[in-house]
């Protein structure tokens, strides 16, 4: 951009030249090497301060290109050239921008990925109940079965629905929870019923095994969300009634302190391998020892529901054998 493209420069030189001209114009009438003497000093003025504008229209030009290239993607420029000025600030902020612009670039690169990542998950681990419910359905709708067989497929078929349900509404629950649409809303709960009433999906698979569940909570009291508490115990029992074998016990106790109420899951099962570890809580993990129907979102849904309730989780082996998870929400913000 020109000096004399600005209005405003143009103004300037309008209002101060004229008058100045015709200052030393009359001057000279009194002493001409006085005339000369201002015209000359007005002259280097004005030439001074248009040298200097020029100057500082070249950083504003230099900074205006650099925000261009910003806007369309350049991530490696360094603005510390522009070095102090009166711009130093208008400067500063912009580099702040772009080390912002940077962040949410990479966040959303992550979120995109993450997003990417996951509808490939969901849409195979749908595609394999969603594959076996139509080959079912193709041998029902044939006539080359027997009664036995047929009601044989029939319960396959049931079951394999139930699971497609129980993915689906784990699914959604999991991208509310993404999304922050939740709001939790925490009331005093008795822990004993909480995990009680958690465990009543799985009392039945519990059964069958001849599991036991013990739990020892005393009479603690949690300021907690019940709905979604009850998902993340139910979740977490689930997978411990999934890995102990028959005659098994699942054992639940806790303990209060001052600035945390510690919940302690333990089975008899099989434990953790050192591999399985560190990824027990990543969605859609399946660990070596895990059934082959498992989903792997159970415990994933379990951690952010605790975590977004100012609690932590973490899973280990026991000394004694067997899988532990320890679980702990804290009374005040940490």
């Amino acid at each position: 951009m020109k000096l004399t493209d600005n209005p405003e420069i143009r103004k300037f030189l309008a209002v101060t030249v004229i008058p100045s001209l015709l200052f030393c114009f009359a001057l000279s009438f009194y002493s001409l090497t006085t005339a000369i003497a201002v015209l000359v000093m007005f002259l280097f003025l004005i030439f001074s301060f248009l040298v200097f504008t020029h100057q500082r229209y070249k950083r504003i030009n230099k900074l205006t290109e650099t925000i261009d290239r910003i806007l369309h993607g350049c991530d490696t420029i360094d603005i510390k050239s522009f070095g102090e000025g009166e711009l130093s600030i208008l400067e500063s902020d912009v580099q702040k921008m772009l080390s912002r612009l940077r962040e949410q670039n990479d966040i959303l690169q992550k979120e995109r990925t993450f997003l990417a990542d996951s509808i490939t998950d969901i849409s195979h681990q749908l595609r394999t109940p969603l594959t076996s419910i139509n080959l079912i359905l193709s041998l029902i709708s044939s006539g080359d079965i027997g009664e036995e067989r047929r009601n044989e497929l029939i319960r396959e078929l049931s079951s394999l629905i139930s699971k497609t349900e129980y993915l689906v509404s784990v699914l959604l629950k999991i991208s509310k929870l993404d999304a922050g649409t939740i709001q939790f809303e925490k009331k005093e709960s008795n822990l004993h019923e909480l995990v009680l009433k958690s465990a009543e999906p799985i009392m039945i698979p519990m059964d069958i095994k001849n599991q036991n569940l013990i739990i020892d909570v005393g009479d603690i009291r949690l300021s907690v969300d019940p709905g979604w508490s009850l998902e993340a115990f139910g979740n977490i029992l689930k997978n411990c009634t999934e890995h102990t074998p028959e005659d098994g016990t699942i054992t639940v106790k806790a303990e209060d302190t001052p600035i945390f109420t510690e919940i302690t899951v333990t089975d008899t099962g099989t434990g953790f391998t050192v591999e399985d570890l560190p990824r027990i809580f990543e969605r859609f993990y399946k660990g070596k020892n895990n059934d082959k129907e498992s989903f792997g979102i159970g415990l994933n849904l379990a951690k952010m529901i605790i975590t977004k309730q100012n609690g932590t989780i973490k899973a280990e082996n026991s000394p004694e054998g067997g899988a532990r998870f320890v679980i702990r929400f804290y009374k005040q913000i940490v």
